[in-house]
C-alpha cells in the first residue's frame, strides 16, 4: 500500500463544491437527518445493504416518484415526514451507521499499482452508476459503473471521465401492436447527486475544444462514486449554438456530426479537462474507442512543447490502454473521410502531420480509401489492448489482423480481461442475506477468491430454496405491478389486465431474457417456432417467461423482433405466461436477474463479446441456458457430469449458414427446455425441494461467483493492463 494518495477524493476539484451543496441541503433538514445530505451526494450509499432502504423508508411513495434520487428525496421531504423519521430509532441508527461506513471507506489506505505515479483515468461514453443518473444505455455503461464501484471497493487510484447527457438515453413505450416508440426526458443536474466544478473565481469552470473550425465551450460536473470521482463534460452552455449544445443532449445520437462532436469532447475535451483540474494521469484507459482522440491530444501537447512528432506519438501511446467491447460493426463505426477531417481539422495541424497520415492512424489499412474510425486509432495509440472475454480475444485478434500487417492471429497483441459484475449492486436481498450467513464476515471483500465460495456447498438446500423462492416472489410481485401499469398505459381493458397479471405465479419455473435488443442477440429465437413455444408455455408443467429490452431507435430489425415477442405475450392461451416489461433499465433489471430461475441467452456466435446479464443471474442463484459465446464460453462447466448450467453449441460460428444455424439453435433451446430444464426443476424430493436442481445452483455459484466478479476484473486490470510496459 502507498502512503501518498494518488486520488484524494476530498481534495480534488469539486470536493469543496460538494461540501457546500451538502451544507445547503442539510439546512432543509432536522439536525438528526442532516448527515443524510452528505451521504446523498456519494453513490457509495447505493451499494450498502441499508442505503437504498434508508432513503426509501423516509417516504416510499416519493422515492418511486423521484426515481430513487436521494437528493430530491431530501429536498422535497415534508416536515411531518421528517418528524416521523427523526422519531424512529432505527432510522437514526441507520443514518449513523451509514455515515460511519462512508467515512471509514474514504480513510482506507490506497492500493498501489506497480509503476504508476498518477491515477488511472477511466474514460467511457456512458456510465451506469445508478438509475437516478440516467447517462447509460446498456451493458457498456453498466460495466463502466461497475468498474468505478469495484475500484472504490479495492482502493484503486481511479478517476472516471464521461459526458453529461442532458436527455440521457431514450425512454421506451410500446403500443398495442408491439411497436416501440421513443421519447426523452430532460435531466436537471442541479437536482441530481452532481455538483458543478468551479474555477478559482467561483464561476463554473469553462473550457473549450475545437470542432469543425470553431471552439465549443463546455463545463465540468462531478459525481462521487465512493472513493472514485467521476467528472462529466457538458456543452449545454448558452454561448454555444444549438448544434453544439446538442453534443451532450442524447446518448448515441444517430446524427454523424453530433457523434463526431461527442468523440471530440470525450477525447480532446478529457485531456483539456484533466489539465485544468490539475490531474496528471498515470494511465488513460479508453473503455471502447470513443475517447481515442485523447491520445492525439496528449501528443499535440508534447509537440507544442517542442517534442518531435514521432517521439510525441510514442510517449502518448505509452500513457494509454484500450478495451474493445464488440466485434459488431455498429460498435466500430467509421466516418466519411472529408467529414472526419472537417471535424478535427485543427488536430493534424497541431500535430504537424498531413491529413493522410492523420487518416491512416484511424484506418485498419493505411494508404487506402478506407473510412476512418476510432477503434483503429485506439489500437494504434495505446500500449496495451484487451478484449472482454477469452472468446472475444480470439475473435478480436482475427478481426484486427489487417491493422497488424496481416500477421497470424496468435501474434496480434490483443489480450483479454473478462468482464465481471459488482456483486453488492446486483445481489437480491434474499441471496445477499443467505450468502452473508454462510460465507463469513466481509465475504464480499474476498469475492474474487474461489475459497470464499467453497462454503456454498454446505448451505442447506432448505435455506437455498427458501432464498430462491423469496427472490422469485419479489420478481412476481414486481411483474404484476409493472405489467398492469404498462398495459393500462397502452389503453388495454382494465379487467383483462388485472386478470392476466394476477395469474403470474410465485411457484412457477421462471425464464428470463432481458438485455439491449440488437439483431445479433437473436430475440427472435424465442418465437422461431410459435406453436412449439406455445406448447412449452401452455402445456405440461407450468413455465412463465419475463422479457425486457430496448431496441436502438434506428435498428428496425430489432424493433420487428420486439413486435414478435410482444405478440407472444398477447397470444391466446399463454397471455398469463409471458410478461413483456417496458423501458428496460437498471431498476427493471434488478428484480429480473434476482428472481429468474433460468437466464436465456442466444446470441449469434461469435458476436457476443462478453455479456454480463447472465453473470448477474448466476450470482443470484439463477442457472444459465446459453449459446457458448462471450463469457459463457468460459463460465460453462460440465465437470464430471455435474454441470453448472446448459450450453448450446456455438462452435460452428461464421462457417455455418445463418438460417441453418438459427434453426439448429432454436430447436436446441426448445429441446433443452422440454427434456432437461423443466423436468429437473419439477423433480422434487419428499420434502418438496428440487435437490438436483439446487446442486446445479450451488455449482454455478461456486464456479461463477469468483470468476465473474468485478473485484477479480479490476484486480486483473491493476495487475496486467495498467502497469507500464517493461523495456
Amino acid at each position: 500500500m502507498s502512503t501518498t494518495r494518488l486520488v484524494d477524493v476530498a481534495s480534488l476539484p469539486g470536493a469543496q463544491e460538494a461540501d457546500e451543496r451538502a451544507a445547503e441541503l442539510a439546512l432543509r433538514l432536522p439536525p438528526e437527518l442532516a448527515p443524510l445530505a452528505r451521504i446523498a451526494l456519494d453513490y457509495r450509499w447505493a451499494w450498502d445493504p441499508d442505503g437504498p432502504e434508508l432513503f426509501r423508508s423516509l417516504d416510499p411513495h416519493a422515492w418511486e416518484i423521484n426515481a430513487h434520487n436521494p437528493v430530491r428525496q431530501l429536498a422535497d421531504i415534508a416536515p411531518h415526514t421528517a418528524s416521523l423519521a427523526v422519531a424512529d430509532a432505527t432510522t437514526r441508527e441507520r443514518i449513523a451507521r451509514l455515515a460511519r461506513v462512508l467515512e471509514d471507506d474514504r480513510a482506507r489506505p490506497e492500493a498501489l499499482i506497480e509503476g504508476l505515479d498518477g491515477p488511472v483515468v477511466f474514460v467511457c461514453a456512458e456510465f451506469g452508476v445508478h438509475r437516478s443518473l440516467p447517462i447509460y444505455s446498456g451493458g457498456l455503461g453498466v460495466l463502466a459503473g461497475d468498474v468505478l464501484k469495484a475500484a472504490s471497493d479495492e482502493g484503486l487510484p481511479m478517476i472516471g471521465v464521461g459526458l453529461l447527457y442532458r436527455k440521457g438515453y431514450f425512454q421506451q413505450r410500446v403500443d398495442r401492436a408491439g411497436l416501440q416508440h421513443e421519447y426523452w426526458i430532460q435531466i436537471m443536474p442541479e437536482r441530481l447527486p452532481t455538483v458543478q466544478v468551479l474555477d478559482p473565481r467561483g464561476a463554473p469552470l469553462r473550457l473549450t475544444f475545437p470542432l469543425f473550425d470553431r471552439e465549443v465551450a463546455f463545463h465540468v460536473w462531478r459525481v462521487e462514486v465512493g472513493r472514485v470521482p467521476l467528472y462529466l463534460l457538458d456543452t449545454e452552455l448558452d454561448e454555444n449554438d444549438p448544434l453544439d449544445r446538442w453534443i451532450t443532449a442524447r446518448l448515441y445520437e444517430g446524427n454523424p456530426e453530433t457523434r463526431l462532436g461527442q468523440y471530440g469532447l470525450l477525447g480532446i475535451g478529457t485531456v483539456r479537462a484533466l489539465r485544468a483540474l490539475g490531474i496528471d494521469p498515470g494511465v488513460l484507459h479508453f473503455n471502447e474507442g470513443h475517447p481515442a482522440l485523447a491520445a492525439l491530444e496528449l501528443a499535440a501537447d508534447s509537440v507544442a512543447s517542442g517534442e518531435a512528432l514521432d517521439d510525441a506519438l510514442a510517449a502518448a501511446r505509452d500513457r494509454c490502454v484500450f478495451t474493445t467491447h464488440t466485434p459488431v460493426a455498429a460498435g466500430n463505426e467509421a466516418y466519411e473521410p472529408s467529414s472526419f477531417l472537417d471535424a478535427f481539422a485543427d488536430l493534424p495541424a497541431r500535430l504537424g502531420m498531413d491529413d493522410e497520415r492523420f487518416l491512416d492512424l484511424c484506418r485498419t489499412r493505411p494508404d487506402t480509401d478506407e473510412w476512418p474510425g476510432m477503434t483503429p486509432l485506439a489500437l494504434r495509440m495505446t500500449r496495451r489492448a484487451n478484449a472482454v472475454s477469452l472468446r472475444h480475444e480470439q475473435v478480436a485478434r482475427e478481426m484486427w489482423r489487417p491493422l497488424y500487417d496481416d500477421r497470424p492471429a496468435d501474434e496480434v497483441p490483443i489480450t483479454h480481461v473478462t468482464n465481471g459484475i459488482h456483486l453488492p449492486t446486483f445481489l437480491s436481498g434474499p441471496m445477499r442475506a443467505l450468502l452473508d450467513r454462510h460465507l463469513g464476515d466481509e465475504w464480499a471483500d474476498r469475492a474474487a477468491d474461489p475459497a470464499t465460495w467453497a462454503p456454498v456447498d454446505e448451505i442447506p438446500d432448505e435455506e437455498l430454496w427458501a432464498a430462491r423462492n423469496d427472490a422469485r416472489r419479489d420478481l412476481v410481485e414486481y411483474v404484476k405491478a409493472k405489467s398492469i401499469e404498462d398495459r393500462l398505459l397502452r389503453g388495454e381493458d382494465p379487467g383483462s389486465v388485472k386478470a392476466v397479471a394476477e395469474t403470474f405465479a410465485v411457484d412457477t419455473l421462471t425464464l428470463g431474457f432481458a438485455r439491449r435488443i440488437a439483431t445479433y442477440k437473436r430475440l427472435f429465437l424465442l418465437t422461431y417456432d410459435p406453436e412449439r413455444v406455445r406448447r412449452i408455455l401452455a402445456e405440461g408443467p407450468p413455465v412463465q417467461l419475463v422479457v425486457a429490452g430496448k431496441a436502438h431507435p434506428l435498428d428496425d430489425n430489432a424493433k420487428h423482433m420486439l413486435v414478435d415477442v410482444f405478440r407472444l405475450s398477447h397470444a391466446a392461451g399463454i397471455t398469463n405466461r409471458v410478461a413483456f416489461l417496458e423501458n428496460y433499465d437498471l431498476s427493471v433489471a434488478a428484480p429480473i436477474v434476482g428472481g429468474c430461475d433460468v437466464w436465456l441467452n442466444v446470441p449469434r456466435p461469435p458476436l457476443e463479446a462478453s455479456g454480463t446479464s447472465g453473470m448477474k443471474s448466476a450470482s443470484n442463484g439463477g442457472l444459465n441456458l446459453s449459446v457458448l459465446d462471450g463469457w459463457w464460453y468460459e463460465g460453462y462447466d460440465a465437470g464430471d457430469g455435474d454441470r453448472n448450467g446448459w450450453e448450446i453449441d456455438g462452435a460452428a460460428g461464421d462457417a455455418e449458414d445463418e438460417a441453418v444455424q438459427d434453426a439448429r439453435h432454436a430447436h436446441a433451446l426448445y429441446d433443452l427446455l422440454e427434456h432437461q430444464v423443466i423436468p429437473l426443476f419439477y423433480d422434487r424430493g419428499d420434502d418438496g425441494i428440487p435437490h438436483r436442481w439446487l446442486a446445479m445452483v450451488k455449482r454455478s455459484l461456486r464456479t461463477n461467483g469468483p470468476r465473474f466478479s468485478a473485484a477479480r476484473m479490476v484486480e486483473e486490470y491493476a495487475g496486467r493492463i495498467y502497469p507500464p510496459t517493461r523495456t
